[in-house]
């Protein structure tokens, strides 16, 4: 199967795994808690986003050169997916936070006027997830992780 031969599409997947895997050590030496929940989760430290596109980006250049149209495409569309990552899905996830405050805001304010009626566990409203983007630091961080990547893979064949 050629899908097999794809190496730039298999580094772009494996640096995904590969920045997911190491948002867990980075947030224990931050937090000193083990959360394996990051391994699927968005956003945090490094952007798994931004590792991918430049990952894609980096072997496109290898395999085509930095001269091709293929190249230029992969090099745009790692752009706009980074700056994505850190100015529109950040700015997402801070209007969750808002709204998220306001929501408990207001069940607590119709509880005190007991206007509110009691929910029972399965009735509660989830919160909005608020980790949906990524600081320009993590977003700097999970690019280069995918160059790195990319460079030793390279390297190595």
């Amino acid at each position: 199967m050629e899908i097999l031969q794809n190496t730039p599409l298999w580094l772009g997947v494996f640096a995904i795994v590969f920045a997911q895997v190491l948002k867990v050590p980075i947030n224990f030496i931050v937090t000193r808690k083990i959360d394996w929940s990051l391994l699927t989760s968005t956003g945090g430290m490094p952007s798994s986003h931004s590792a991918a596109v430049t990952s894609l980006a980096t072997a496109v250049g290898f395999e085509t050169g930095l001269d091709s149209p293929i190249f230029a495409v992969a090099a745009m569309f790692a752009g706009i997916v980074m700056y994505d990552a850190s100015h529109v899905r950040f700015q997402a996830g801070q209007h969750a936070a808002v709204l998220n405050e306001i929501r408990h805001d207001l069940q607590l304010f119709y509880k005190e006027i007991k206007r509110w009626p009691d929910m029972n566990e399965q009735e509660r409203i989830e919160d909005l997830k608020t980790l949906l983007g990524h600081k320009k630091s993590e977003v700097f961080i999970g690019g280069l992780a995918g160059i790195v990547f990319s460079f030793l893979v390279y390297s190595i064949i």
